[in-house]
């Protein structure tokens, strides 16, 4: 009899231990353990990250890290972490959070356009992804990726097509350079190549000339006139006369740096460098910006007309007056002279 108590006693004890461990198991896995009240955070790990780089962006959104940490180790993600942006939801479970962290890594939306240069798009884009600036521009200089795929360091820019693309927040730079090679291609399709061979021009040039009409005018429904002109003088063996490459050679030379030329002068006209347009016929090595996907359209589809001329429009900004004939350029030139002197714009 005494026996049989000793072993209802022990089994119990043992029913009590097993119902302490259940309920922890239970609450390690299955009861909410989030304290933020938006919908959604999301943790970002970073590549090769280790379990306390991971720890410390969980900690300020979880109640309870002890038993976090506990069920992390059980199912052995403390030694298996993935890199990614990973979604936690309001209200989940550390058993909901680890299979998150795990296997959910999202995709985020990159957008970039406008850029000057190779160090500015770098810049942009480290701000969105894993990948840093300098790394970045390593790769996208790198002489023999720019060699084997026909670019230059004066067209490299032109392969990066502004707009919004699909990427892993943990996108190595070599990564999310050969992507955006992939969506060049893609762009340049055979409809569009047999155009820019109806202009002779190869799609570097048609991307260079971009550039010049996209600094000329932002408004899209002037671009296809711009570029007309463009045109028209390279097929008469016209010098392209184009503000926007004094500029760019100007911002070449430490006496511009950090300056803003709002007004073209003759000694802009004078600066020796390649990318001058006054001095040196046809176009120039390569793009002096990030053209829009509009002014490259517009190059590929331009006007046809007989103008040969255009200065900015004084009395609707953004846009130009054209011409056909020097006499009327002048006069249209004059006219947006006197409005930039009268605004006290000298330089």
């Amino acid at each position: 009899m005494y026996i049989k108590k000793i072993l209802w006693a022990v089994a119990l004890i043992g029913l009590v231990i097993f119902g302490v461990i259940a309920y922890y198991i239970y609450g390690a896995m299955f009861q909410p353990n989030t304290k933020f009240e938006t919908e959604t955070e999301y943790v970002y790990v970073p590549t090769n990250a280790n379990y306390t780089q991971v720890r410390q962006q969980l900690e300020p959104l979880l109640k309870d890290m002890g038993s976090f940490d506990a069920l992390a180790k059980q199912k052995k993600y403390t030694s298996n972490i993935k890199a990614g942006r990973f979604p936690i939801s309001k209200g989940m479970n550390n058993n909901e959070i680890i299979n998150s962290i795990r296997s959910k890594n999202l995709p985020i939306k990159i957008a970039f356009n406008n850029q000057h240069s190779l160090e500015d798009l770098a810049g942009r884009i480290s701000t969105q992804i894993e990948a840093d600036s300098l790394s970045l521009l390593k790769a996208m200089t790198d002489k023999d990726f720019l060699d084997t795929n026909g670019f230059t360091k004066a067209t490299a820019l032109g392969m990066y097509l502004p707009d919004t693309y699909e990427f892993f927040w943990n996108t190595s730079a070599e990564e999310f350079r050969d992507k955006m090679l992939k969506e060049y291609h893609r762009f340049w399709n055979n409809a569009r190549l047999e155009k820019a061979k109806q202009l002779n021009l190869s799609p570097d040039e048609v991307m260079t000339l971009a550039s010049i009409v996209h600094e000329e005018s932002k408004q899209a429904d002037e671009q296809p006139r711009v570029a007309g002109v463009y045109l028209n003088r390279l097929r008469i063996g016209m010098r392209l006369d184009a503000d926007p490459t004094l500029k760019f050679a100007a911002y070449q030379l430490p006496e511009y740096k950090d300056t803003v030329i709002r007004r073209v002068l003759n000694i802009h006209k004078e600066i020796d460098s390649p990318y001058n347009t006054y001095k040196n016929a046809g176009l120039p090595p390569g793009l002096i910006a990030m053209p829009d996907l509009s002014a490259i359209k517009a190059v590929l589809n331009p006007e046809k007309h007989n103008y040969l001329y255009f200065a900015a429009d004084a009395k609707r900004l953004g846009y130009h007056k054209f011409a056909k004939t020097l006499a009327q350029h002048n006069n249209n030139a004059r006219e947006y002279h006197r409005y930039l002197s009268s605004q006290g714009i000298n330089r």
